[in-house]
């Protein structure tokens, strides 16, 4: 560190249905206070509560802009409140928003949903992560990309998610092409934000690469484009031609709006905005190869940093400098792992249990989660497949689907909620095999995020896996991640590594495998990976009942 003055630095994370900001003492990585507030409209994926509450067709996710920035200029007044700190000796600050989370605005960074003739248009909102609405604008962009055997698509595992940011912009075109031609820029959601405190709008190398396809210097050429749609050929040039900074990079400080929202002086840095996973990996001090991030929430991240580049086939992106600079970081994931405990607790579960966890005083996730651990692995006789948001890795697939095999009339909630778990722990575990058969090392398992609150579901990673499970020692990890970056962009230190050593928090092997167990886990694994292949790869069977739903969703429309 270059200055022994006290100084601090906050970290502002915003997840999928909230956002909240940590005030950090950048000697150490002390949280010395925090705020968070939930979203005001939330995730609309139902209707278009923004709007006149149109029913929206399946697989949206929108939200709206406006949200992040009552966020902003709440939690960060709170955290310094909470904190007791002079406001004056914040010197910077990172943040982090949910990955390929896209925005359309004018020239001066105004969301066109803000805009009277746009209010009604979903797609002049925000389409968050999970907003799977361009599959088959994805669908295309691979097809002309094996076709043309082009270089790129090797660094996207193969394949394209319709997360990705370039999907969603062609689908806005040809869905929407008012709201496109009126998009002066596309931008992230991460850099919105930082142009929107700084006036400059710059983009961060890392989401760059990993969502905007942005690789060795520049994006896909104009030919490939045009050939998609032949008013798409300038997307990149003329709506995304912004400068990109590195890791830890000064966008600039704080701006008279900036000034105004925050609350903070003038003087204050901005740091390049990250992905809320990838600003995970120096919370926790996974800053060399084979520590693998897992950052579990609603649904999960994991990213690892290698020495060499190794095309690894079903990744999210593999990108250079993309985590830790220096190193080739590597991103795959699971679209839904708290989404789907959320979605059966508030779905399958009988009365009786809703009546026992409310007399106990514990929630229904407690419950079921203490009736689950008693029992013997595969005690429970199910298998299911954790595909109920789609498969981000290895398949990169939205249009699978969830279910759980072996059901009985004797079958019970806690057995259903305990496959459901161990679905999730094996969708994990392909992750990590998939990177280890190509070529990239794993040797320790480090979890951030709510999930890691339950401890007999990290056991069941451990077991499953085989990998010691480390654990993050800050409850708002991702905001220590983006303080850290906060800190190198006020030059309080040279490089990420330095500060995510003097910063980062983590437990190491807090659980560690039980091969007892884990060779009972293999029994279930192994009939997971047969239905993994058979419905994943080949079978259309799933993606035949999409169809029907969404041709039943434009009947009923009508």
């Amino acid at each position: 560190m270059t200055t022994e003055s006290p100084k601090y630095v906050i970290g502002i994370d915003l997840g999928t249905l909230s956002g909240r900001a940590v005030v950090v003492d950048a000697s150490n990585g002390d949280e010395l206070g925090s705020a968070v507030l939930e979203y005001t409209h939330a995730v609309m994926d139902h209707t278009l509560t923004a709007g006149d509450n149109q029913q929206l067709p399946p697989d949206f996710a929108l939200q709206d802009p406006r949200d992040y920035l009552e966020v902003l200029s709440t939690v960060i007044p709170g955290a310094i409140e909470d904190a007791k700190i002079n406001k004056e000796d914040v010197v910077g600050i990172g943040l982090d928003v949910t990955s390929a989370t896209v925005i359309v605005t004018d020239k001066d960074g105004t969301p066109l949903c803000e805009k009277e003739e746009f209010r009604n248009n979903p797609h002049a909102y925000v389409k968050l992560w999970k907003h799977h609405g361009a599959q088959e604008q994805a669908d295309r962009i691979v097809a002309l990309a094996r076709e043309r055997n082009v270089d790129w698509l090797a660094r996207y595992g193969g394949e394209l998610s319709s997360e990705m940011l370039l999907p969603k912009a062609l689908e806005t075109l040809e869905k929407a092409p008012e709201v496109y031609n009126a998009a002066d820029h596309i931008v992230n959601a991460l850099d919105w934000l930082t142009w929107i405190l700084t006036g400059h709008l710059a983009y961060a190398a890392g989401d760059s690469g990993y969502k905007r396809m942005y690789q060795d210097g520049k994006y896909p050429d104009e030919d490939f484009l045009k050939t998609l749609n032949p008013d798409f050929g300038e997307v990149f040039s003329q709506k995304m031609a912004a400068e990109v900074l590195p890791l830890g990079g000064k966008v600039g400080t704080l701006n008279e709006r900036g000034q105004r929202i925050t609350g903070l002086s003038g003087n204050v840095t901005v740091a390049s905005g990250n992905i809320d996973a990838h600003v995970t990996a120096p919370a926790v001090q996974a800053t060399e190869a084979g520590q693998l991030t897992a950052i579990m929430g609603t649904s999960s991240c994991y990213v690892v940093s290698g020495k060499d580049f190794q095309p690894v086939p079903g990744v999210f992106g593999i990108v250079d400098g993309g985590i830790i600079d220096g190193m080739w970081g590597y991103e795959g994931g699971q679209t839904a792992v708290g989404d789907i405990y959320a979605w059966f607790v508030e779905n399958c579960v009988p009365k009786a249990y809703e009546e026992e966890a409310e007399s106990r005083g514990i929630s229904l996730h407690e419950l079921l989660t203490e009736k689950a651990s008693k029992q013997e692995v595969g005690e429970h006789g199910l298998v299911a497949l954790d595909w109920h948001n789609g498969n981000r890795s290895i398949l990169v697939d939205a249009n699978l689907s969830g279910m759980i095999v072996g059901q009985t009339l004797a079958t019970k909630p806690e057995d259903q909620y305990r496959a459901i778990m161990e679905a999730t722990a094996f969708g994990a575990r392909v992750i990590i095999e998939n990177f280890e058969q190509h070529g990239v090392e794993i040797n320790e398992f480090i979890a951030a995020g709510g999930l890691i609150k339950n401890p007999f579901l990290m056991q069941m990673f451990s077991d499953i896996t085989r990998l010691p499970v480390s654990t993050a020692l800050s409850s708002q990890a991702p905001a220590l991640g983006s303080a850290i970056f906060g800190a190198v962009a006020a030059g309080l230190y040279d490089t990420v590594s330095e500060a995510a050593a003097a910063m980062g928090k983590r437990k190491k092997a807090a659980y560690t495998p039980d091969e007892t167990r884990s060779k009972q886990y293999d029994e279930l694994y192994k009939h997971y990976k047969y239905l993994h292949d058979l419905f994943g790869r080949e079978n259309e069977v799933m993606h035949d009942l999409k169809r029907i739903r969404r041709e039943a969703h434009e009947r009923r429309a009508k």
